[in-house]
């Protein structure tokens, strides 16, 4: 199962697309539907407009004959021969591609442009309305043709001339729209060539242009590539964009925390090198000296052997910082968070090493402001706090002092230890926390210190999810504030 997950992770890294086809695609899309959108809009307010015309074109034509057949007394005068307006009735229908029919008063038709119902009764909506003094049309938007009914009025004598009196017939006229239709699909189809065409150039287009922007992005890719083979000494410039440049940023700076990692992790195989390196040495000379000596006194041999057992002892030392530090350091060190009672284990750590206080004159003064307690890992909060006082007792003046003061809030307990020794040059003061460090490396090796005891309180602060800040002034003394939540929080 788990090779198979591989080789799918590996087919998609193989084909994971870029980032060029959804911008492409999308400045596609956005520029399309518009267009696509317009053409329908405008599309259909052109066909409504022409059918408008249409039918306003067809009822006025038909209105002017309606006239001439009253004035010609075409319903009401059958003596009156109306075959010029039958003929003009025909012509019209076929211009319009459609069908006229005239219906008297009587609901009959009097004459069909199609010849088919002549003398048959016709009653519709439209003839009744019409007959009712409206004009009215109506378009079937399903089978593109539209109906107009238009009065034919009965004209009487009057003393001033010829009025206009009741309507005595309708014209009915039927009209197809089809030709418009067609004409309109011919255009639909030249404009979708258009639109192929327009999509086609906009593709190349956005294509080329989305190649020109992410152009400082593959530049920055292959940048990047160049570093992960093994380049950390080239920076990385592109500030082409903000984006890229903010980018460029970033990795730079990680670029810079990984060549200084590497370097501390160079320096840190060099000095465990050194450090493991010189109790051996220093052994080796001791013993090649014994053994150089022919009937050597007892006393001196003693010495020797006095000698071996302290640097052997320093070895260990050195070894077990090294595997606390190893413990610290891994990602999920084996840790047993508890409810302590800070108080009560800070006095048991110093009446620990008064005897090492009281050899110098060294006064270990314990201020405790309130009742502690809070969740920590016990032997490793131990041992932050028992290098922090054990420091300050080795480095301090004769007859100095050591002042631990335990305090706390709503959120968090505070621990300093502050001493009156040597003091730390301001300028080193953030690097007493590096593997391997020493202020002063005489006098460090002349206590027995390894280097290591404060990147282990500092490792152990971190672990607790704390804090630690040192304040030193050369000469002086310095101060080291531990700062630890009261409840621990995974």
């Amino acid at each position: 199962m788990k090779k198979i997950r591989e080789q799918l992770r590996s087919i998609y890294e193989k084909h994971t697309p870029s980032i060029k086809l959804p911008m492409v695609v999308i400045a596609i899309v956005f520029c399309m539907i518009p267009l696509m959108i317009q053409g329908r809009v405008l599309s259909s307010s052109s066909r409504q407009a022409q059918i408008d015309r249409r039918i306003i074109d067809v009822q006025n034509q038909c209105q002017i004959l309606s006239n001439r057949m009253s004035r010609n007394g075409y319903l009401t005068n059958s003596v009156v021969d109306n075959g010029s307006i039958d003929s003009e009735l025909s012509t019209l229908a076929d211009l319009f591609n459609g069908r006229i029919l005239i219906v008297n008063s009587g609901f009959r038709i009097v004459k069909d442009t199609f010849s088919l119902s002549e003398g048959k009764i016709c009653i519709s909506e439209e003839i009744i309305r019409c007959f009712q003094g409206e004009n009215t049309n109506r378009y079937d938007t399903r089978r593109h043709y539209f109906i107009l009914a238009i009065p034919i009025p009965e004209y009487v004598q009057a003393a001033d001339g010829m009025t206009a009196g009741k309507t005595a017939g309708v014209m009915l006229v039927t009209a197809s729209t089809e030709s418009m239709f067609e004409l309109e699909e011919s255009l639909n189809e030249r404009a979708s060539l258009f639109q192929l065409m327009a999509f086609v150039v906009l593709a190349i287009l956005i294509f080329t242009v989305v190649n020109v922007l992410m152009r400082p992005f593959e530049s920055l890719v292959a940048s990047v590539g160049h570093v992960t083979e093994g380049n950390l000494d080239e920076d990385i410039e592109e500030d082409t964009y903000r984006e890229t440049k903010e980018i460029s940023g970033i990795i730079n700076k990680t670029l810079e925390k990984l060549k200084a990692l590497e370097q501390s992790r160079q320096e840190f195989v060099s000095n465990v090198s050194h450090e493991l390196k010189t109790p051996i040495t220093s052994i080796r000379v001791l013993a090649d000296s014994l053994m150089g000596m022919e009937d050597a006194p007892k006393e001196l041999y003693q010495e020797f052997m006095q000698d071996i057992s302290d640097e052997i002892d320093r070895e260990s030392k050195i070894i077990d910082d090294l595997l606390n530090l190893v413990k610290m350091d891994k990602a999920s060190p084996e840790s047993n968070f508890a409810p302590v009672q800070i108080n009560g284990l800070v006095e048991m750590i110093l009446k620990r090493l008064r005897p090492i206080a009281r050899k110098r004159n060294i006064e270990l003064i314990f201020e405790s402001m309130r009742e502690v307690t809070a969740d920590v890992d016990e032997v490793k909060f131990s041992l932050a706090v028992n290098n922090l006082v054990e420091n300050a007792v080795k480095y301090n003046k004769e007859d100095g002092w050591v002042r631990v003061t335990l305090d706390a809030d709503h959120k968090f307990f505070y621990l300093k230890v502050a001493d009156s020794g040597i003091g730390i040059p301001k300028e080193l003061t953030e690097r007493v926390f590096e593997r391997f460090y020493r202020v002063d490396k005489a006098r460090s090796r002349e206590t027995g210190g390894t280097g290591l005891g404060l990147a282990i309180t500092k490792s152990v602060v971190l672990l607790h999810h704390g804090a630690i800040r040192v304040e030193s002034q050369e000469g002086e003394g310095t101060t080291f504030t531990v700062r630890i939540p009261l409840i621990y929080i995974p």
